[in-house]
This record gives structure tokens, sequence and C-alpha cells, in this order.
């Protein structure tokens, strides 16, 4: 019997293992539709005996792990494992997918305190390495060589890092406007890089098509399921790092949604094993500019509307996982908020002067939109964890927003300007 299965977020139709792996199936085979520039349908979850593993397994397991290397507990991951350790992949290879693991840190200043789960250090320096490294080990499994993927920058270069590291090979689609930064990084780990002339939601359709065409293996966001299930780590990062002293809310910073959607399927799970007694509630913090899911939570319409903003890394005018974003914000009783470019370059130049961390536009939105709820006093007397998901360093463009030109010294103006008065 498999220890897991595909169930439909949509129609709830449920499919075995075999029936979907097999066939390469990503989507609903009973409702799954694509249509351009509007959020998929019939996104597939993976589930598991969750019965079953709370009579073999403890939450106080997990406390012995290391955060960072999740197929350590091998029962909630869709990975053929013997003895914990995984079938047809070198063990010397696994340290190579390893997460960061001092990713949970307190910040406090001024009065201010509140935690995050810092993914800017992870091995490619953002939170999609969570996805990636459970893509690239599943394919290794399935004996699969290469991997197709559209992104903004970052899921781009987590997935041709990370393939770069076990051997395997990643074509990757990105918007004319990717930020030069992260167009180099993915080029510097050997991916073959196609730019189209469009934005992100036209590299993703454009993706889907070649892919099917050329029949490679896809990771695009929420249409791969994998996408959703590598990213609710997170949520057992969180919990290992607290021994399940979880936070009352999280801020996350959104674009597709399967960011928010994989972290609350996790925390979902661990509600479901009995290990957390409440689902701590998530805020979908999104850009101004990039507002989709923000808007579908007011009014529960979507209407598609070409996205921009500095936080390039969740601007996505048709966010492909909505529906279950924003269920899981709803079940979690959470709420959705924007913030303005402006703030987000306010937030991520006082988070570099402020406690030393150099985060990306996006990254920086969660602590705007934690800022945000602290004037509004909604985080009154409650733990709150921010999710920085990408380093400062992939998008150099927006630091020279708030830092100064420095002009060259001749050794005698320096000689003046540190003269001992």
């Amino acid at each position: 019997m498999d220890k897991y299965f595909y169930k439909c977020f949509d129609c709830r139709k449920e499919y075995s293992k075999k029936e979907i792996e097999d066939n390469f199936i990503y989507l609903c085979p009973a409702c799954g539709l694509i249509q351009k520039n509007q959020p998929l349908r019939g996104v597939l979850l993976i589930q598991y005996d969750y019965n079953a593993i709370k009579e073999k397994h403890t939450a106080g397991e997990l406390f012995d792990l290391q955060p960072g290397k999740f197929w350590l507990y091998d029962y909630l991951w869709p990975l053929e494992t013997v003895k914990g350790k995984l079938k047809r992949i070198e063990d010397a290879s696994l340290n190579l997918v390893t997460l960061s693991s001092n990713c949970y840190l307190e910040l406090s200043s001024k009065g201010e305190r509140f935690y995050i789960l810092d993914d800017s250090r992870n091995p490619t320096l953002s939170f999609k390495d969570r996805a990636s490294s459970l893509v690239v080990l599943k394919a290794m499994q399935m004996g699969i060589k290469q991997i197709a993927a559209a992104s903004t920058g970052n899921a781009g270069s987590s997935l041709a890092g990370i393939c770069a590291r076990l051997g395997l090979k990643s074509i990757i689609f990105v918007p004319k406007n990717i930020p030069e930064s992260k167009r180099i990084q993915i080029q510097s780990f050997g991916a073959e890089v196609v730019i189209v002339d469009g934005d992100y939601d036209l590299a993703f359709d454009t993706c889907l098509e070649i892919s099917k065409k050329n029949n490679w293996y896809n990771r695009n966001t929420a249409y791969n399921p994998l996408t959703i299930e590598g990213k609710k780590s997170s949520a057992y990062d969180i919990f290992i790092s607290t021994r399940g002293k979880m936070p009352d809310i999280i801020f996350v910073p959104v674009g597709d949604g399967v960011i928010i959607a994989g972290l609350y399927k996790g925390l979902w799970e661990l509600k479901e094993l009995g290990w957390i007694k409440k689902i701590p509630r998530l805020i979908a913090v999104q850009a101004a500019g990039s507002d989709a899911i923000a808007r579908y939570c007011r009014n529960q319409k979507f209407k598609y509307k070409p996205a921009g903003s500095i936080a390039d890394s969740i601007c996505a005018g048709a966010p492909r996982n909505l529906y279950m974003a924003y269920n899981a914000v709803v079940k979690s009783g959470g709420s959705a908020i924007t913030v303005n470019d402006d703030e987000i370059i306010d937030a991520q130049k006082n988070c570099a002067r402020k406690y030393g961390i150099l985060i990306e536009p996006s990254s920086a939105a969660s602590y705007a939109g934690y800022k945000k709820f602290c004037k509004s006093n909604e985080t009154s007397g409650g733990k709150s964890l921010l999710l920085f998901t990408g380093n400062g360093l992939k998008d150099t463009s927006s630091l020279l927003k708030w830092n100064k030109e420095i002009k060259p010294f001749s050794c005698g103006a320096v000689n003046k300007k540190f003269a001992v008065k």
C-alpha cells in the first residue's frame, strides 16, 4: 500500500501515486484547467495516512532533528526510502540540498520583538530551495534528467543551482524584466535561460507549452504538486526550532500563492497529527502593484490585471495558486494586506540598518506588512513571525534606490576629511 496519494483541491477526487506519477500528470484529471492569465484549477495536494502516522510517531521525535533535513522524517514526504535513506540517491548528495539549519531567529530593537524564518541563507539564498530540493530529489528517483520551470528569478536560480549540484539539466523561462543579478545567477549555474518578450505570466504559459511539446519534467509553481509539498517544510522547521511553541501570527510575502499554501499545508498536517493545538493566523502580504490575492480576499472575484512592483519575486498578475492561498488565509483566520513600493524599500533599508540582515524587496514586504499591523495594534499580545524569503544581493537595483553614490576622494581630501581635530 502506498504511503501517500493525491487529492484534488477543487473537486476532492483522489488518485493513487501510480496513476499520477507514472503518467506524469500534474493537475486533476477530472477538473484540471489551464487558461491564459488565470489561476489554475484542479491543483493536486499530497495526502498521507495521518492516523497511522500518529500511532507510530510522536512530536518529540522531530525535536531531535536538525531543521533543513526534511527527508529524515520520511513518513511525511513523497520520496522512496529504506530505513530513512533515500533510494537511488548517494548519501553524499544529500548534504548538497540541506536547507539552512539556523533559520529561526529572534530580532529586537527599541521594544520591538519578533521572530523570522530566514531563508536568505539557503543553498541558493531563497525560500524556493524548499520546493526545488524536493522536486529534484523526486526527479532523480523517477530517472528524470532535465527539468523546466518559469520564474521571476528565485525559483529559476534555485532549480538551476540544485540541478547543477546533483547532475541534472535545467531550462528556465524568465520575463524580459528579470533583475540582471537574478538572470546572471541562473546562467552561472549552467541552466539554459529562455527570456520571453513579456511578463512572468507569459513565461509561465510558454514554459508549459514548450515543456509539453518536448516531454520535459515541469517544476512550474502550483502546477507541479511537489512545489506546494516542498514548501510545507517551512512549517516543520518552525515547529522543530520552537519545540512546538508556535507563533500566533505569520507574515508571508505572497505572489503566486504557493508559499502561503505550502506553509498552511504543513501547519494543517501538524494540527491533524495533534502536534499543535491551533494554526497560526497567516497574513498574506502583497505588493500594491501585484495585489490579485488581496483583491480576491475582499470580494472573491478574480479579474486579471498586469502586475508591476519593485518586489519582482511576488509580482504575478495571475496567481496560479490563488484559490489555495485564499483558503490558507481564511482557514487560519488571517487576512491579506498590501504595501506599496516605498514602504517595501523603507522596510528593506530598516531591516539592513537595524538588524544587519540584507533581504530582497519581496522579503521586505513581509516586514513592511508587519510594521503596518503594529501601527494598527493588530499584533498586540501575539508572537509574530516573518518569512524572509530571499537575500538582498539577488536584486541589487533596489539597493541603489536608498544608498547614495560614493565619489572617490584624492589622498589629500581623504587626509583632510579624517584629520584629527
